[in-house]
C-alpha cells in the first residue's frame, strides 16, 4: 500500500496497513464508536496510528484528526485505552466541530492482531463481517447480544465489472480504479484488449463468442454494466447477470433499445420481475453524449445503488412478527406478556430493526389478544387481526404476507416469531444479505432444522398465503428452487412455550450481562 494515501477509508485497506505497520513495531487502532449531527464518518469508522505518527484512514473532515494523532501516540506509550469525545460535551473546547454535532472515538493501544486479521481476511474474501468491542477494549468477531459491546458491521469493497468496448467502457473503468474500486473489464478484440492495458488497465479479461462466456463470479456486492450494442452478445451477458447475485444490473442505451433489449429477454423466458432489475437508460442524469459524463453520470448511479444496499438494506422489506399464538402450554397466563429482563416478551419482539428503515412493519394477533395489539401499536406496528388463528400458524403467516402484498415498495417479508425474543438484528442482515436477486427464500438453520426467522421474495407471497395447518412456511421452503440458509446458535433460536422455556431464555440472557 503506498503510505501516500493516508485517507483510505474502507475498513479492509485501513486493516492492511494496521497488520503491516504492526509487523515492523507499535501500532494503535482508532475506532469512531458514536456520532450525533453531521458527523463525516459512521460508526466503525477506522483509522491506523503508527508510533512515529503515520497515520492511515481519517475520522472527520480534518477538524480534529491530527489531534486523535497524538492522543493514539500518548495512548502507545502508556498501553492504555482512551476514550475521547469532540464536539458536543467534549472537555475539547478549543476544538469545535462545525457540523455542530459530536465525535466519540476509543484508541486502542493493544489491539488483538488475530481479531483484526481474521476480519481483513473475511473481508478480502469478500464476505461481511461484524467487530464487536467491549468497554474494556477487548475486540471478537461474530455477533453480539451482549448489550455494553459496541458492534460494528462492515461489508466488502464496491466491486465493478463492464462487459463493452470502445470510449463510454474505458472512461467508467478508469474513473472506477481512480476510486480504488477494484474493476474487471470484459473486452472482445485484441486490439482493445491492448489499448486498455496500455492505459494501465490490468485486469481486463477477453471475451471469445456469446456462447462460451466466462464463468460467472460476480457476488452480492458486484455491480454489472453492459456497454455492448450487439443483440447477440447483449442477450447472453444480460442473461448470465440476472443468474446471478449482483446488486446492480445496468445497460447503456437509449429508452428504445432498452425496450427492444427488454423484449428479447422476455421472449426467452425471463419475467418481468427479472428484467426489472436491469437499469436502462443507465445513469443519473440522462443522454449523457460524452464517455467521461456518461461514466461520472453511471458511476454515481452504481455508487448510489451500493450504498442504499450498505445503509439501507430492508429498505424494500415488510417486516412480519406472528404473535397470534394461543399461549396454551404456558403455565401463568399469556406468554408473550410474561417479563423478562424487565420486559415483557413481546416488547423485545417488537424492538427488531428498531434503528432500521423498513417497508411495512406488520404484527399479526388473535381476536382476543387485545393487550398484544396494544403494546405493538405502542412500538409503531400495523396489527392485523387473524380471526381463524385456530386453524393454525398457516393462517397468520397468510394474514401477514397478504397485508405485506399490499404495501408500496414491497420486494420481500421477512417472518419473526414473537415468542422468540433472543434473536438479535445481526441475525436479521445475515438473512437479508442472503436474499440475493436470485433467490427465493432464506431460513435460519437451527442444527439441521429449518427455523424461523425466515425471507422470502415477493415473488412467493402467493405460495405463503395458499399453505394450511402448522406447517409454516418450512413446508413451501422444502419445495422452492434456489434457496438458502443461514446459521442460527440454539441459543438465539430458543422459543417461549411454557415457563420452563421463559426461565432458560431468561439465563441466556443473563449469561449475556453478566459478561459485560
Amino acid at each position: 500500500m503506498n503510505l501516500e494515501h493516508v485517507y483510505l477509508e474502507h475498513a479492509q485497506d485501513v486493516l492492511c496497513q494496521w497488520l503491516a505497520w504492526c509487523r515492523a513495531g507499535e501500532v494503535a487502532l482508532v475506532v469512531v464508536t458514536a456520532t450525533q449531527g453531521g458527523a463525516v464518518r459512521m460508526p466503525g469508522a477506522l483509522m491506523a496510528v503508527s508510533a512515529t505518527g503515520q497515520r492511515c484512514g481519517y475520522i472527520s473532515g480534518g477538524c480534529i484528526d491530527a489531534d486523535v494523532v497524538n492522543h493514539a501516540r500518548q495512548a502507545l506509550r502508556s498501553g492504555r485505552v482512551e476514550r475521547l469525545r469532540y464536539g458536543n460535551g467534549s472537555p475539547f473546547i478549543d476544538m469545535p466541530l462545525p457540523c455542530g454535532g459530536a465525535i466519540e472515538i476509543c484508541v486502542l493501544p493493544k489491539a488483538e492482531a488475530g481479531i483484526l486479521r481474521a476480519c481483513h481476511e473475511r473481508l478480502a474474501s469478500r464476505q461481511p463481517v461484524t467487530l464487536n468491542l467491549l468497554p474494556s477494549g477487548d475486540l471478537w468477531l461474530g455477533h453480539s447480544t451482549v448489550a455494553s459491546a459496541s458492534s460494528f458491521r462492515y461489508t466488502p469493497k464496491l466491486r465493478l465489472r463492464i462487459a463493452g468496448r470502445g470510449a463510454d467502457s474505458l472512461a467508467l473503468v478508469r474513473l472506477a480504479m481512480a476510486s480504488g474500486i477494484e474493476t474487471e473489464l470484459q473486452l472482445r478484440e485484441d486490439a482493445e484488449a491492448h489499448e486498455a492495458r496500455r492505459l494501465g488497465i490490468d485486469n481486463v479479461t477477453q471475451l471469445t463468442l456469446p456462447s462460451t462466456l466466462p464463468a460467472l463470479n460476480d457476488d452480492p456486492w458486484t455491480a454489472f454494466l453492459l456497454a455492448f450494442h450487439d443483440v447477440d452478445w447483449e442477450e447472453r451477458l444480460l442473461a448470465q447477470a440476472l443468474e446471478g447475485p449482483a446488486f446492480y444490473i445496468g445497460a447503456v442505451g437509449s429508452k428504445t433499445t432498452h425496450a427492444r433489449r427488454c423484449e428479447r429477454l422476455r421472449a426467452v423466458g425471463f419475467t418481468q420481475r427479472q428484467i426489472g432489475r436491469i437499469h436502462g437508460p443507465v445513469g443519473l442524469l440522462p443522454s449523457m453524449r460524452e464517455a467521461s459524463t456518461l461514466a461520472v453520470s453511471v458511476f454515481a448511479e452504481i455508487v448510489e445503488a451500493y450504498q442504499r444496499k450498505v445503509r439501507c438494506p430492508f429498505a424494500s422489506t415488510a417486516l412480519v412478527l406472528l404473535a397470534a399464538g394461543q399461549s396454551r402450554r404456558f403455565e401463568e397466563g399469556d406468554k408473550l406478556l410474561a417479563r423478562l429482563r424487565g420486559q415483557r416478551v413481546i416488547q423485545r419482539a417488537a424492538a427488531a430493526l428498531q434503528g432500521h428503515d423498513l417497508a411495512a412493519r406488520i404484527a399479526v394477533v388473535g381476536p382476543d389478544q387485545a393487550t398484544r395489539a396494544v403494546e405493538l401499536r405502542a412500538a409503531g406496528w400495523t396489527v392485523v387481526v387473524n380471526a381463524q388463528t385456530e386453524k393454525g400458524l398457516s393462517t397468520s403467516l397468510a394474514a401477514g404476507i397478504r397485508e405485506a402484498g399490499q404495501c408500496q415498495g414491497v420486494d420481500a417479508a421477512l417472518v419473526l416469531l414473537a415468542d422468540m425474543p433472543n434473536v438479535p438484528d445481526a441475525h436479521l442482515v445475515d438473512l437479508r444479505d442472503a436474499l440475493t436477486p436470485e433467490r427465493s427464500a432464506v431460513m435460519s438453520l437451527s442444527g439441521a432444522v429449518h427455523s424461523p426467522p425466515a425471507l422470502f421474495d415477493r415473488a412467493v407471497f402467493d405460495s405463503l398465503t395458499g399453505l394450511a395447518g402448522d406447517a409454516g412456511a418450512g413446508q413451501l421452503f422444502q419445495s422452492l428452487a434456489h434457496t438458502a440458509t443461514v446459521a442460527i446458535p440454539a441459543d438465539w433460536a430458543l422459543d417461549v412455550d411454557t415457563r420452563e422455556d421463559l426461565m432458560k431464555v431468561q439465563a441466556e440472557s443473563d449469561r449475556f450481562a453478566e459478561t459485560t
